[in-house]
Order: structure tokens, then C-alpha cells, then sequence
């Protein structure tokens, strides 16, 4: 039924055939991805995954991909087609991963794809196989604890997330911005910054590179990373094989032994006991 004003008529349809395009252009995208079947045909698995974030995907002195990723990536290759080798992996930037799923560039992400209400709208997520969190990073051996952070200054990059979180956490600390972790670094060698908090995946990388930096014990948020799929009923069996690779993989001991030896915090296996705002606040508050 139409409205007498012809404007509102005019801007009613606009609208609609807006959504009727817009919603033609996301179904087509979103069904674009290869389903198993395809897969298999194929006779490879084309995953994203990151080449600039040690432990999880990283190159190494010969310029191979490894990670506690890339072996997820060949895990799931050889509980999808029978042969880990059966791979290919594409290195993606942050800002490419979502689109390369969603454009049937890659099959799956392995990429250090957090779980999100706005990411879930785009695609699926398998059962996780990590959770990150914020974490401290440190080179001052006085530095031992969240208690030795009070009223220090703690290097955040501007405009991240971690911002908040730490402020909520322990509101009497001096936040120090960073453009980069380069500047954050550069913060913490200078002694502008007693800490650098920050993803404690990102963050394990730097104590690997350089003993003289180290990780306090606690995190204080947790951020569960999965395998992105392709939505659609079409993909369901993709998703099933990963969800079932993935729970496998947990119940057999796999992650927990990969998670050591990349050297990550153990507490993410597969679902990490991150510090709830009561217990920060305990610690915080004893002598």
C-alpha cells in the first residue's frame, strides 16, 4: 500500500530496490566459496593465512611458512583430502581476509580471525582452536606483576581495543599511545613505558626474537580464534569435517603439544582461563 505523498512513494522504492540489490550482490558473494565436494574434486585446500605474525604464521630463515597456523592449515588439509601436503596457503593482510573468503580466493581462513558478532553476520566459525587475550610485555625485571603496573606508564596502540580493556581493569595506570608496535618498542627501550599491552599472540613473537622481553602470567581479556567458512546451507558438510578436525585435534592432545611448541600461553588451550575482572581485582588489591 502506498503513502499519498509522492516523495515518501519515490524514496520507499529507492530504498527498496537498494535492499533488493544489496541483498542479491551478499547472497552472491557470500555462496561463491568452493563447497567440499569441489574441494575434493580440486584435490587441494586453499587457506589464508598470516606470513607476519610469529608463533602463529610467520616465515621463516628460508622464507617457509611456519606457525601454530600453518600446521593447523596441513591438519586440516589431511582430515579434509587425506594428505597434510595437500595445501595451499595464502598469505593475507588483515584487511584482505574477510574479502578473500567472501570472494572465493580461499576456501577457509586460518589467519588469526577473532570471533565477533559482526564478523559471525558475514561468515561461520569453527570450534575454536585458541583464545587470545591481552597480555603485559616487559623488560624491566622490577616489573613482576599487575600490581608493579599501578600508576607506571603502560605503552597501548592508538585507537585499539586494548585501550579499554586495560583502562577498565587497572584505571590508575598512565596509558602511553603507539602509532606501531615499532614505536611501541621504542617505548619500552627508551623507558617511557614500563609495559606494552597488547595481544599476548603478537606479543609471545617478540620474547621469541628477544629474550630480554618477557610476558607477565595473566591475561586480561580473552579473544577466541576460529577457522572462517563460508556461510550457507551448501557449505555445511565444509563445516562439519573442520568442526569434527578441530575437536579431534583438541581431544587428542594436538593443540595443546603445538601450543608448547610455538611457545604460546598455554592458557588458551583450547579455552584459556583468562583473569575475570574480580580476580584482577584481587591481585590488585593484596599486599
Amino acid at each position: 500500500m502506498f503513502f499519498r505523498n509522492s516523495s515518501l512513494n519515490k524514496a520507499i522504492v529507492r530504498l527498496s530496490l537498494a535492499l533488493l540489490v544489496g541483498s542479491a550482490v551478499f547472497f552472491a558473494v557470500s555462496t561463491h566459496a568452493a563447497e567440499l565436494s569441489e574441494i575434493r574434486e580440486r584435490g587441494y585446500l586453499v587457506v589464508g593465512v598470516k606470513d607476519n605474525l610469529r608463533p602463529l604464521g610467520f616465515r621463516d630463515a628460508t622464507g617457509g611458512l611456519q606457525g601454530l597456523e600453518i600446521d593447523l592449515a596441513r591438519q586440516l588439509a589431511a582430515a579434509l583430502l587425506g594428505d597434510a601436503d595437500a595445501v595451499e596457503l595464502q598469505p593475507l593482510p588483515n584487511q584482505d581476509r574477510l574479502p578473500a573468503l567472501l570472494e572465493d580466493r580461499v576456501d577457509i581462513l586460518v589467519a588469526r580471525v577473532g570471533v565477533t558478532a559482526s564478523r559471525s553476520r558475514l561468515v561461520d566459525f569453527s570450534d575454536p582452536y585458541y583464545v587470545d587475550g591481552t597480555a603485559f610485555l616487559t623488560r624491566d625485571p622490577a616489573i613482576q606483576s599487575l600490581r608493579d603496573l599501578r600508576h607506571q606508564p603502560i605503552a597501548v596502540l592508538t585507537g585499539s581495543d586494548t585501550i579499554a580493556t586495560v583502562r577498565s581493569l587497572l584505571p590508575r595506570v598512565q596509558l602511553v599511545g603507539a602509532d606501531s608496535y615499532e614505536d611501541a618498542k621504542m617505548l619500552l627501550e627508551t623507558h617511557q613505558a614500563v609495559a606494552f599491552a597488547a595481544d599476548a599472540s603478537v606479543l609471545t613473537g617478540w620474547t621469541q626474537e628477544d629474550p630480554v622481553y618477557r610476558l607477565l602470567p595473566n591475561l586480561i581479556s580473552a579473544e577466541v580464534l576460529a577457522v572462517a567458512m563460508p556461510k550457507g546451507v551448501r557449505f555445511s558438510d565444509l563445516r562439519q569435517q573442520v568442526n569434527q578436525a578441530i575437536l579431534q585435534l583438541q581431544s587428542n592432545g594436538w593443540i595443546r603439544e603445538r601450543v608448547q611448541y610455538w611457545g604460546l600461553p598455554a592458557a588458551g588451550v583450547p579455552s584459556p582461563t583468562s583473569l575475570s575482572e574480580r580476580e584482577v581485582e584481587s591481585e590488585l588489591d593484596a599486599e
